[in-house]
């Protein structure tokens, strides 16, 4: 029974991943100005991998590999903020028309 119910909530979390990624990519795909494609994959990376890992964590049970798996998700969350945080600042530091693409059209 407790190997049904460690399935069942690793399952959970994998798909939950696997949504967070489907729903990244769309954002990447519809979203017209730089930053915000950059945060949906930001999002993406970050939420999405993390839950699929968390999955996998709970799947394997408490193991060595759980805990090599709980350090590739905490580098995942130390790299991939800082990661997009150059890549945003790069863009508004090199874009000339950065004031033309951030104006609020009501």
């Amino acid at each position: 029974m407790l190997e049904w119910i460690r399935f069942i909530i690793s399952a959970a979390l994998i798909l939950s991943g696997l949504v967070v990624m489907c729903l990244g990519v769309i954002g990447v795909f519809r979203f017209k100005y730089v930053l915000n494609r950059m945060h949906a994959a930001a999002m993406n990376d970050t939420m999405g991998i993390g839950l699929v890992m968390l999955g996998l964590i709970v799947m394997s049970g408490f193991t060595f590999t759980s805990l090599k798996l709980l350090l590739v998700i905490l580098l995942l969350w130390m790299s991939s903020p800082v990661s997009s945080h150059l890549i945003g600042r790069l863009e508004i530091t090199t874009n000339e028309d950065i004031s033309r693409e951030m104006e609020v059209k009501l």
